[in-house]
This record gives C-alpha cells, sequence and structure tokens, in this order.
C-alpha cells in the first residue's frame, strides 16, 4: 500500500496545480520571431471571413495563445504550424516575411507604422485590452523605444531569422526524400520531432516575461502531470541555466531547477537550487512585500521545511529531523499555525513506525480541521485509514472514513487526492481479499485519469496513485491467469479421470473467468455425458460467436468437438467437411499443432469408414509434430489410433503377416499406455488394456490377456461406461 504522503512537498510555485512564476526586470522586446507572429496577425485580419474557412479559422485561434505565450521558434517550425491550420494563410505569411526580410530596412519601419491602423476605426480589426490587443500595443510600444542602430540590428537579425528558416526548409525536404529512398521514414521522423521539440525552447538571448512565466508553468505542470511530455532532465537544465545567466536572482527558475534534479535523484544539486531559491526570494524582497516584515521569517521556516522534506525522500532521517525541528523552532517563534501543521504531518512520516504515532496523527487531523487545512486534513485522515488497515480494522469503518475524506476532496477540488483515495481503496479492497471490488476500484481510477485532462492537454498519467493502480491491476489480473490455469488443469483431471460431475462443477469457476472458454468446457463435458444434442447447440452457438470475434484457436477447437460429436453419433461422413474446414484454417494461419490434431482426426475419420490404408499414412505425417511437442495425453492419443489403424490393416494380411502387425500393435498399445499413465488418465489406460487383451486372445497368449483382463476389469468398475464402444474411443 503506497504512502499518501508522498505529494505532502510544500511547493510555493503551485495552489490548487496552478503554477504561479514572476520574472522581476525582464520586459518585452521584440525579436524576429515576433515580427513573424505580428506578420500572421496582420495577414489574419487583412483575410476576409470567405476566404477562411470556420474550422481553418478556429484552429489559427486555438494556435495563437501558445504562439504568443511560448519561446521563441524557428521559422520553418512556425510555418508548419502555420500550414498545419490553415494552409492558404501559412503561404502569404512566407511571401510577406521574404519581402520584407529581402527587401529595405524601410520595409520593416512601414510595416510597424501599419500595425497601429489595426486600432482605428469604429470597428477595429482588434480590440485594445484583448489578448491580441495586448501584445500589438506592447511590440509597437517597444518598437517605438529602439534607437537607429538597435532597430538595424532587429532588421539584420530578421534577415538572419528568415536565411536559417529557409535553409532549414531546404534540409528538412532532403531529410525526407532521403528517409523515403531508405524505407527508415519512422526513425528519422522521431529523430526529427526530438530536435525540434528541444530547439522551441532554446534560445540564444534572454526570454521575455511572458515566455518566461510560460516556459516555468508549462514545465512545471508536465513535471507534476506527465513527466515524459516534459524535456529532459539534461535539456531543462540547460534552459533554466540560460534563464539564470541573464538574471541570477530568478527565484522561480532556481525551484524549477530543485524538481528537475529531483527527477534524477541528484541530492547536492537539488538540496543547491532549494536553498537558492529560499536565498532569492528574500533578496528579491517578494515575499516581504507580500507579507510585510513578515516575509523575512516565513522564507526561512519554509525553508527549513522543504530541507526536511528533501532529506526524508532520500532517506536521510537524522538530517530531515534537525530540519524540521528548526522550521518547528521558527514557526513557532512566528505563531505560524499553517506552517506548523505541515511540520506535524512530517513528524508523522518520520516517526510512523513507532507505537504511538497514531495520537500524532490524529491530533494532526483536528488541528488541520480546525484551521481550515482540508488539504493536510484528507491526507492525515487516508494515513489512518492505512494505519488501522493494517491493524485489522473492518472494512465497514475505513470506508466510511474514506468517505468523509472524499467529501473535502470534492468540495475543495482537490483532483489529486481524489486520485489518492481510490488507490487507497483498490489497495485495502485488495487487502481484505475482495478482488472484484479491488479491481473496478483501479479501472475507476484509470478511468477517470484518461478522462480529465489538465493544463496543455496533459492527462495525469505519471502520478503515484495511477501507477499504484496500474501494479494492483497487473497482479489482479496475474492472479485472475492462475486461476483460470489452475481451474483448467482440475478440469482436465477430472475428464481424464471419468469424474464428469466434478468437471461440470468447475465450468462455473471457468465461465466466471473466461467466458468463452467456460461454454467450450461446458460443451466437452454434456459430450462426455452421451449429451449429444444439447452440446451440438452450445457448440454451435460458441462457433458463431468465435468467427464474430476472430478468435480463429477456439473456431478450430469447436469444429473439432463438432466433427468428433459427429462421428461419436455414427455420422463420420458428416464430420470429414467440418475436419477439412478446420485443417485449412490451422494451415492458413500456421497453427501446426491444431493443423496435426486435425490430421489425427481425419484419419480416425477414416478408419471408422473402413479405410484405414490412407488412415494411416495420413498418421505418418501427423504423428511427428506430435510426438515432439505435443502434449502427454495427445501423444497418447496418437499411439492409440495407430495401433487401431495398424490391426484394421491386418485383416486382409496373411497369417504370418497379420501376426507381425498385431505384435507391432500391441508395442504401440504400451507405449500409449505409459503415456496415459503419466497424465493419470485411467479412461484412457481402460481402453487400451481392453484392445490389448482381444489382441492377445488373437494371438493365443493366454496368461498376458488374463492380466489385460483383469486390470481392464478393475477399472471398469472403478469407471463405469457411457454407452460408447470401447473400440471406437480415439
Amino acid at each position: 500500500m503506497a504512502s499518501v504522503h508522498e505529494s505532502l512537498y510544500f511547493n510555493p510555485m503551485m495552489t490548487n496545480g496552478v503554477v504561479h512564476a514572476n520574472v522581476f526586470g525582464i520586459k518585452d522586446w521584440v525579436t524576429p520571431y515576433k515580427i513573424a507572429v505580428l506578420v500572421l496577425l496582420n495577414e489574419m485580419g487583412r483575410t476576409g471571413e470567405g476566404a477562411v474557412s470556420l474550422m481553418e479559422r478556429r484552429r489559427l485561434n486555438q494556435l495563437l495563445l501558445p504562439l504568443l505565450q511560448g519561446p521563441d521558434i524557428t521559422l520553418s517550425k512556425l510555418y508548419k504550424l502555420i500550414e498545419e491550420s490553415c494552409p492558404q494563410l501559412a503561404n502569404s505569411v512566407q511571401i510577406r516575411i521574404k519581402l520584407m526580410a529581402e527587401g529595405e530596412l524601410k520595409d520593416m519601419e512601414q510595416f510597424f507604422d501599419d500595425l497601429s491602423d489595426s486600432f482605428s476605426g469604429t470597428e477595429p480589426e482588434v480590440h485594445k485590452t484583448s489578448v491580441v490587443g495586448l501584445f500589438l500595443r506592447h511590440m509597437i510600444l517597444a518598437y517605438s523605444k529602439l534607437s537607429f542602430s538597435q532597430v538595424f540590428k532587429l532588421y539584420t537579425a530578421l534577415q538572419q531569422y528568415f536565411q536559417n528558416g529557409e535553409k532549414k526548409s531546404v534540409e528538412d525536404a532532403d531529410m525526407e526524400l532521403t528517409s523515403r529512398e531508405e524505407g527508415e521514414r519512422k526513425m528519422e521522423k522521431e529523430e526529427l520531432d526530438v530536435s525540434i521539440r528541444e530547439e522551441e525552447v532554446s534560445c540564444s538571448g534572454p526570454l521575455s516575461q511572458k515566455q518566461a512565466e510560460f516556459f516555468l508553468s508549462q514545465q512545471a505542470s508536465l513535471l507534476k502531470n506527465d513527466e515524459t511530455k516534459a524535456l529532459t532532465p539534461a535539456s531543462l537544465q540547460k534552459e533554466l541555466n540560460n534563464l539564470l545567466k541573464f538574471n541570477p536572482d530568478f527565484a522561480e527558475a532556481h525551484y524549477l531547477s530543485y524538481l528537475n534534479n529531483l527527477r534524477v535523484q541528484d541530492v547536492f544539486s537539488s538540496t543547491h537550487s532549494l536553498l537558492h531559491y529560499f536565498d532569492r526570494l528574500i533578496l528579491t524582497g517578494a515575499e516581504s512585500k507580500s507579507n510585510g516584515e513578515e516575509g523575512y521569517g516565513r522564507s526561512l521556516r519554509y525553508a527549513a521545511l522543504n530541507l526536511a522534506a528533501l532529506h526524508c525522500r532520500f532517506g536521510h532521517y537524522q538530517q530531515a529531523e534537525l530540519a524540521l525541528q528548526e522550521a518547528i523552532r521558527i514557526a513557532q517563534e512566528s505563531n505560524d499555525h499553517v506552517c506548523l501543521q505541515h511540520c506535524l504531518s512530517w513528524l508523522y512520516v518520520l516517526g510512523q513506525k513507532r507505537s504511538d504515532s497514531y495520537v500524532l496523527l490524529e491530533h494532526s487531523v483536528k488541528k488541520a480541521v480546525h484551521f481550515g487545512l482540508p488539504y493536510l486534513a484528507s491526507l492525515g485522515i487516508q494515513s489512518l485509514v492505512q494505519q488501522r488497515a493494517f491493524a485489522g480494522k473492518t472494512a465497514n469503518k475505513l470506508m466510511d472514513a474514506l468517505k468523509d475524506s472524499d467529501l473535502l476532496h470534492w468540495k475543495h477540488s482537490l483532483s489529486e487526492l481524489i486520485d489518492t483515495s481510490i488507490a487507497q481503496k483498490t489497495a485495502i479492497w485488495r487487502l481484505y481479499g475482495r478482488s472484484t471490488m479491488a479491481l473496478q476500484q483501479a479501472q475507476m481510477l484509470l478511468s477517470m485519469n484518461s478522462l480529465e485532462s489538465v493544463n496543455a492537454g496533459v492527462q495525469q498519467n505519471n502520478t503515484e496513485s495511477f501507477a499504484v493502480a496500474l501494479c494492483h491491476l497487473a497482479e489482479l489480473h496475474a492472479e485472475q491467469l492462475w486461476m483460470l490455469c489452475d481451474q483448467k488443469i482440475q478440469f482436465d483431471r477430472a475428464m481424464n479421470d471419468g469424474k464428469y460431475h466434478l468437471a461440470d462443477s468447475l465450468v462455473t469457476g471457468i465461465t466466471a473467468l473466461n467466458s468463452i472458454e467456460g461454454v467450450y468446457r461446458k460443451a466437452i463435458v454434456l459430450q462426455a455425458q452421451n449429451q449429444m444434442s444439447e452440446a451440438h447447440k452450445l457448440l454451435q452457438k460458441l462457433l458463431i460467436h468465435c468467427q464474430k470475434i476472430r478468435n480463429t484457436e477456439m473456431v478450430i477447437s469447436v469444429l473439432l468437438s463438432v466433427a468428433e460429436l459427429y462421428w461419436r453419433s455414427s455420422s463420420p461422413t458428416i464430420a470429414l467437411p467440418v475436419l477439412l474446414q478446420a485443417l485449412a484454417l490451422s494451415k492458413e494461419y500456421r497453427l501446426q499443432y491444431l493443423a496435426s490434431e486435425t490430421v489425427l482426426n481425419l484419419a480416425f475419420a477414416q478408419l471408422i469408414l473402413g479405410i484405414p490404408e490412407q488412415a494411416l499414412s495420413l498418421l505418418h505425417m501427423a504423428i511427428e509434430p506430435i510426438l515432439a511437442d505435443g502434449a502427454v495425453l495427445d501423444k497418447g492419443r496418437a499411439m492409440f489410433l495407430v495401433a487401431k489403424c495398424q490391426v484394421a490393416s491386418a485383416a486382409s494380411y496373411d497369417p504370418l503377416k497379420k501376426a507381425e502387425a498385431l505384435e507391432a500393435a500391441i508395442e504401440n498399445l504400451n507405449e500409449a499406455k505409459n503415456y496415459f499413465a503419466k497424465v493419470d488418465c485411467k479412461e484412457q489406460i481402460r481402453d487400451v488394456v481392453y484392445f490389448q487383451a482381444r489382441l492377445y486372445h488373437t494371438l493365443g497368449k493366454t496368461q498376458e490377456r488374463n492380466r489385460c483382463a483383469m486390470l481392464f476389469r478393475q477399472l471398469h468398475q472403478e469407471l463405469p461406461s457411457h454407452g460408447v464402444p470401447l473400440i471406437n474411443h480415439l
């Protein structure tokens, strides 16, 4: 059962899943990328409503926000994004940028002069207070503040930006052509996607305030909810170092660096980044601005608390306890009850192995409720439930406690703890042996996570709760698989022993785990009990269902059972087309073993039809795979059938040759009997010794005949016949 305190780290960048970041001293400025975005906005305003479809307009509007907030990207990537939304507009943007970059400086000047027209008129194209309007105003203002030398440098950068984009487009076209010729398009595309993804955030200069905020917010959210979609640890650290190079006092960048180092379990770097975060928080005065004189002390106590959490995560419990004591001391001096409640929760985590830890936990829950801290209160309740589950408390009381916890989650929209609660219920039901309820809870958690998306279209599918649910499901499925195998083994043993009533009772358990397998086994039991009509109805329904769902292996098995039903009902001619259909399917899907089994059944059908020579030639084709790879029971049946065919073929031989054939048949029967004895198949052994007794009588070997007859009598009394001629058994 997973610990519910893994998510207790105090994260000053997050409030209810929303990441807050503030970059001090970084202003907006014009870059070549932003000029390209301005060209896109200008073209969207100039394009009439009829020229762009409603769906394309909607896709463009959805594209704008990440373009405005995100970091600078290459021109080729920008073209690609616009083309995916509206190919016609992408062509217009490309032409406008080309004319501006290959023209003169006055073209860029004229472009910025014309931007102001977007706000003019009684019905302007853009409202000043809209997202796009604010972006346009910021760019116009930033451009107007540039000196002539700065404008020239900007134009030079625009030309270089355009040339790099053109060069990249040519390289991409060549790469695509090469990959098509070599037949490795998939691998090349994956490599290209990775390079583009890292290139999106790569920037030679500092990010603007909004870009930095967006970048930190996005990456922190990805680390929390779907780490696989975040930048790799090395790439993310490179970008953070770039941010800190231009602004070393950027506190939130240090905190994201701390989270990034936790991913790779780097205790030194994570500690270094965490301490830098709180140092910068104090130096910038961010805390004192929002909390007055109390801000300085608040940073210190939460620094100590986070340091304690960090040491606890890496298993440094002694250092964690020292840092926690420091946090408690500062919090008591400042009378900070919220910080003290966090400290109390971590005291429980550090001392939960003590026998009196539940007292501390109960006190923590009461205090959290008193001070209106639902997150801590819920974590405390779930920890109490976990502790009492191990103590053997009844499940209904534990579920009632979790229900109270769920009320807090839904009331305060604590989605992360909703997942934790469901994972906790899954673990409790498994602990108490209720696998069905555990399966239901695990499936519910996975369904919730697949439906509830978070920021940037990210799915919350890498949380601890999700991982716990997947682990439980894996174990439950493994248990069911083992249970199904066990039930099938018991069923086969019961059938081999002729205990059909016992086999019938096992069908219910098999059906509960695999409905198709259960119906098939039920038909086998009915067939063994000579209830041919009922068995035939079941097999026909099962055959139609398996053909519909394309379960080829079961289709072949059902066809073999139907064929057996026909020849047991003295209709071997009807069985032949069914067997040929099964053989065709087996060869089509290369199911060698089922094909060999089908050939055995065909040989038996030919034996019944009175053509044992052809049956024997068929057996020579099929018996090798059976003896090499078949089950022990199937090997015995194959050798038994060979003996039957040898005896039937010897009917027209002269006496000397016939005696030799019967002796060979007896040897094969001995081999078949040894196979049947290995799996304790008494019914088949009874048939073999009966056949041997008949052969010994024909050869005049009285002593051997009497021995086989006595063994047959013992088995026949133990296993009464069901009306099927013994000589006809396969």
